[in-house]
């Protein structure tokens, strides 16, 4: 359409046009916005990774860890890396249950067995 000779009589005709463009653009915009978007898993070096861990432990501390195999790791050659999903999932296998948690699985448990002798 061309919009330099946009007369009153091609009014219509030009909100028309407009709106369909903005429905196109409503349309791709919805489809970007249902496609979740994949985060990239980065990766990190010792350095990255004592930076990023909650309690920013010094660097012998994550080579003991590298030492023992307790935590994730990848080497090639001489340099570590880590993966950020790796220790992510790492972190969060460390957690503890707390005081509420710990009754409510003991609770769970206790009624689980009194439900077998009765049941």
């Amino acid at each position: 359409m061309d919009t330099k000779s946009i007369t009153f009589d091609k009014l219509p005709e030009a909100v028309g046009y407009l709106i369909g463009k903005i429905e196109s653009l409503e349309q791709a915009f919805l489809q970007m916005k249902s496609e979740p978007e994949q985060p990239a898993d980065s990766w990190f070096d010792i350095d990255e990774l004592m930076e990023y861990l909650p309690d920013k432990p010094a660097k012998p501390t994550v080579y003991g860890w590298v030492s023992n195999r307790q935590i994730p790791h990848h080497k090639g050659g001489k340099k570590l890396r880590f993966r950020q999903s790796e220790i992510d999932t790492w972190l969060s296998s460390g957690k503890r249950l707390s005081e509420s948690e710990m009754e409510a699985a003991a609770s769970e448990y206790l009624t689980k067995k009194a439900e077998q002798r009765h049941g």
